[in-house]
């Protein structure tokens, strides 16, 4: 573990260094083709940096904050587009935390807003991250009767593993942001399981800042290049699937680099079946002219159960290979040793105690 630590402090000092480096480019060199070639040494860079990362939490939020997050905003900030593009300049204080965090920043005013509504807001918003990371204790507990758990309903429990783990590190990247250079910071979900179709969960619900990054740089692109060679509604068909295609690479090179195993294409598979799905979906909708629409109490239980089926068939069983209960349990009881006694161990000569049973 002590290892792995300086790695991923020298990781991120690069990181800091290579996002300085950026910042300095787009203020000197003018937007297009030569800011590109000047960025793309760090785009490579920050491709190559996670795979020095062995742990699955400090590799893989490693790899998703800079190899995606990071690129795809460089990339548009190549061309003058995307969060760190402005018509004025922004302070590199918020420049490197928007460059390199999963989140879309909105400065929050300081004089037309009430205090009151924003610290009622933050109530809120505390109370419920409070019981998430309530259920999510009892979800870890549950874990203690793992040999008792159907294969299925086990994949359930990582589903709800993974939101939760998802909203309470997201709270957490917005409370440091928040405090450290005073701004709000959009939400990253939207209560997923409320969604009524597969276009709902996607595009409005499900990992918002993914969703808002990949349209600019993959749908607009792809949408204005097919529309010279078919129809406007064939041209978002294809920008749709190319979409969650581009997901699905992604999601397989995080995949690696969590687990180091050789890629076998279901999670991109996974990718591409809702990019049909979804296109499907559209193209439905824009022929029946958006009346041929479900009600919630029917749609939400169909999509909900769409997303978990094709999960369990393709999302997970790659995931669960490299094994993340066990590497997750034994990371975070060595983290734990760590923040209480002050003693770095390696996580695989960590005890989990439900391991044990």
């Amino acid at each position: 573990m002590e290892g792995e630590v300086a790695k991923f402090i020298v990781v991120w000092i690069v990181v800091l260094a290579c996002l300085l480096y950026c910042y300095t480019a787009g203020r000197f060199i003018p937007q297009g083709t030569n800011r590109l070639v000047a960025l793309s040494m760090v785009t490579c860079l920050f491709l190559w940096l996670p795979l020095n990362l062995t742990t699955m939490h400090l590799g893989g939020l490693t790899s998703f904050f800079i190899a995606w997050l990071a690129n795809f905003k460089l990339l548009l900030f190549a061309y003058g587009k995307g969060p760190l593009s402005s018509t004025q300049p922004i302070p590199l204080l918020h420049f490197v935390p928007m460059a390199c965090l999963p989140i879309k920043a909105v400065h929050t005013p300081s004089s037309s807003s009430p205090k009151s509504s924003i610290q009622e807001s933050k109530k809120k918003v505390k109370k419920i991250s409070l019981f998430k990371v309530l259920l999510f204790g009892m979800l870890l507990k549950v874990y203690d009767y793992n040999e008792y758990i159907h294969p299925k309903l086990k994949m359930s429990l990582y589903c709800i593993h993974i939101y939760f783990m998802l909203e309470i590190v997201l709270a957490m990247v917005a409370y440091v942001a928040r405090t450290l250079v005073q701004m709000e910071l959009e939400p990253q979900f939207d209560e997923p399981y409320l969604a009524t179709s597969l276009q709902d969960f996607w595009g409005r619900r499900w990992n918002l800042m993914v969703t808002s990054i990949l349209h600019p740089t993959i749908y607009d692109p792809v949408r204005s290049i097919s529309m010279r060679f078919m129809s406007r509604q064939w041209a978002a068909l294809v920008a749709i699937f190319t979409s969650f295609l581009v997901s699905g690479l992604m999601h397989e090179f995080i995949f690696y680099n969590i687990g180091g195993l050789k890629p076998t294409g279901e999670v991109t598979c996974f990718f591409l079946l809702h990019g049909v799905l979804v296109s499907v979906e559209v193209a439905i909708k824009k022929a029946t002219m958006g009346k041929l629409n479900l009600p919630p109490i029917v749609s939400r239980p169909l999509t909900l159960a769409c997303v978990l089926i094709t999960c369990f068939s393709l999302f997970f069983p790659p995931f669960l290979r490299f094994k993340p209960d066990v590497r997750g349990c034994q990371e975070s009881v060595a983290f734990l040793e760590f923040v209480i006694n002050g003693r770095l161990i390696s996580p695989s000569n960590a005890s989990c105690p439900y391991l044990l049973s």
